[in-house]
């Protein structure tokens, strides 16, 4: 099918604005590079439905709820017009933390124990509290908002005293959290596009974990392949192909994952509009790997276009 035009939605009304605009900026600029008549639309004051055929194809560079949460997807497939990325159940599947968890239990893919709670305003600050005798026996937990991206309102807590400032932190204490066991030992990511992993990737920082400063602020942050022998390799990429499917994924996305001491893999969340700025892993991988950026745009437009 013959593309009119792309238009790159970027933006949004998140806590990952900035990032967003950043991604949606570059991969413009590479769709440009291309040869494509490309527009840059700021979501959502920009944005009208109408405006659109099936003709277009939009390139979905908006992280967070905007992006992610599966409403864009809705909207975009009820009026048949074409788009990178999963579809809004898929999406819907893996944005909700709680949603997400509870799909993978239930296919077995291992994933850290967790509780979800509809919100911290009246939460029970004490960490001997019968309520996180699920989790036991642990030495920190990590208190997670159900739904956003970016480490926003993420918390490492180890005392009833890291517990309290979390709660007192959070932008919006109102809403749906978890909390998660800590799994530690390394942090990896595994991209995936269009049904294949990339190589997997091992994060290090200076921080406590990777948050939002580690991802977007530090310069210290290393992104290393993660050297597996062939049956962990094998391993690890049939969990995160077996994610995939679970949560019904097509095109990119990212699995996120730790693995502890004894070498078991357990699924954190999948990402299903990764950053795509300069800091961002999947660029970074490629780069790396001195593969042209523009590769991922065209393997991505195609996906969409089936």
């Amino acid at each position: 099918m013959a593309i009119k035009k792309i238009t790159v939605l970027y933006g949004g009304q998140s806590s990952e604005r900035e990032v967003s605009l950043e991604s949606g900026k570059d991969i413009y600029h590479s769709l440009k590079a291309l040869g494509y008549e490309v527009q840059l639309i700021d979501y959502p004051k920009n944005f009208f439905i109408e405006q659109f055929s099936q003709e277009d194809f939009i390139f979905i560079a908006l992280h967070g709820a905007d992006g992610e949460s599966g409403e864009l997807q809705k909207i975009l497939q009820q009026k048949r017009v074409l788009f990178s990325g999963s579809d809004h159940k898929a999406c819907m599947n893996t944005w909700n933390k709680n949603t997400c968890k509870n799909l993978l239990k239930k296919n077995n893919i291992p994933t850290p124990k967790w509780i979800n709670v509809s919100s911290l305003i009246a939460m029970q600050r004490n960490l001997e509290d019968d309520f996180f005798d699920l989790l036991r026996p642990f030495k920190e937990l990590f208190l997670k908002p159900a739904e956003d991206g970016s480490s926003i309102d993420v918390f490492k807590i180890s005392n009833n005293k890291d517990l309290e400032l979390a709660i007192e932190s959070c932008i919006n204490s109102s809403r749906a959290f978890i909390f998660e066991e800590n799994v530690d030992f390394k942090e990896l990511t595994v991209p995936i596009l269009n049904g294949r992993c990339l190589p997997a990737v091992e994060i290090r920082t200076s921080e406590s974990f990777y948050n939002f400063n580690a991802k977007y602020v530090n310069k210290d942050t290393q992104l290393l392949e993660f050297i597996l022998p062939n049956d962990k390799k094998n391993e690890l990429e049939e969990i995160c192909l077996k994610t995939m499917d679970v949560m019904g994924c097509r095109g990119w996305l990212r699995v996120d994952l730790l693995q502890d001491k004894n070498n078991n893999f357990y699924v954190l969340e999948v990402n299903t509009v990764p950053g795509m700025t300069e800091k961002s892993i999947i660029p970074q991988q490629f780069k790396a790997a001195n593969k042209n950026l523009k590769k991922i745009i065209i393997a991505m437009i195609n996906e969409g276009l089936k």
